[in-house]
């Protein structure tokens, strides 16, 4: 069942390193939710300033479990 879920995940968001700076998460989401991305960025370091452990221990899960923009999975 959670792997149903992480792929359902995985098939909308992916992570876009071309215009990401650090790991391509935000760059990924900002083009899942069709926003600029320094408005994910922004978003990202004011929580990081007030929840800097569940900031980046998000960031790091959302690393790991999304592909790469440029991988598809058929």
């Amino acid at each position: 069942m959670a792997e149903e879920y992480v792929n359902k995940i995985r098939k909308h968001i992916r992570l876009d390193k071309e215009t990401g700076w650090i790991l391509g998460v935000c760059a990924g989401l900002a083009s899942y939710w069709r926003i600029d991305t320094a408005i994910v960025r922004v978003g990202a370091t004011i929580a990081a300033l007030f929840f800097p452990k569940i900031v980046i221990a998000s960031y790091l899960v959302a690393w790991l479990l999304l592909d790469d923009r440029s991988v598809s999975r058929d």
